[in-house]
């Protein structure tokens, strides 16, 4: 199959546009032409800067690369990228209109359109069980990640580090009970499927107990090597647990990617 490109801001990157990467990615190799903080603001206003937005972007597992593009644009063609040659320009129904028809028409590129009906639900890959028969190391994570943001990333990309991540998504009743009401603004399958895009994990699970150890019957399937929390997320029952059963507890710094903002989820949604 040849190169697929999609082009747009992606700015604040949400389950539907990763639904949308997720459906493009299985016409070709995917390729996102994105667009500049100068690009965006010359239209729109703009919440996460460049490097922020193309961190996230390619963290995503459906997106093999990603390209930044700057100055003026025709939102109605592509831009010329050295080295790229795509076979197919893939919208979806609000981004559809006949210019870009038939600017793919005269180049014979390929154009495709995904409609809303395309990009309905949250699927994850299957798995049939949690014994992998390769020696890595297997580490688990825990947490609500009620809006995922570039330090949740960060987190995922070093805890992968340790050994094959796997990612415990509290669940929504869960969620309530620790947060308080108003939480989770999204619910456990969006938040799951969210994590599950990202790269960096293996799988992700909805936990099914209650509390600070609510992954513990996620625990006891996974069966990891080590439980990894940030300086957030360090509680006396997280160590408790883990000396009790013989796992490794690593607390990891909030660091973020070097050049990005510190996120909080809080902040972000607005509580």
């Amino acid at each position: 199959m040849g190169t697929v490109v999609v082009t747009g801001s992606f700015d604040d990157l949400r389950s539907r546009q990763v639904r949308f990467l997720q459906e493009a990615r299985k016409f070709g190799p995917l390729h996102v032409l994105l667009w500049s903080d100068e690009t965006v603001r010359a239209t729109a206003k703009l919440k996460f800067p460049q490097k922020e937005r193309t961190y996230l972007l390619s963290a995503i597992r459906y997106v093999d690369q990603v390209t930044l593009v700057e100055g003026e644009i025709d939102p109605d063609a592509l831009p010329q990228v050295d080295g790229l040659e795509p076979e197919t320009w893939v919208v979806d129904e609000q981004g559809d209109n006949e210019r870009k028809r038939a600017y793919c028409a005269s180049r014979g590129l390929g154009y495709r359109v995904l409609r809303e009906s395309d990009l309905q639900g949250f699927p994850v890959p299957a798995h049939e069980a949690y014994a992998d028969p390769t020696p890595h190391k297997k580490v688990i994570v825990t947490g609500c990640y009620d809006w995922l943001h570039s330090g949740h990333v960060r987190f995922f990309e070093e805890t992968s580090a340790l050994g094959d991540l796997y990612v415990v998504v509290g669940h929504d009743e869960n969620a309530r009970l620790l947060k308080g009401e108003g939480h989770p603004m999204f619910p456990q399958d969006e938040r799951r499927y969210m994590v599950q895009a990202i790269r960096h994990v293996k799988q992700a699970v909805i936990s099914t107990g209650h509390g600070w150890m609510d992954a513990a019957p996620e625990i006891e399937r996974i069966q990891p090597d080590i439980y990894t929390v940030n300086e957030d997320g360090d509680k006396p029952e997280k160590r408790q647990f883990c000396e009790e059963h013989g796992l490794e507890y690593v607390v990891l710094r909030r660091t973020p990617k070097e050049g990005l903002p510190r996120r909080d989820s809080t902040a972000l949604r607005g509580f």
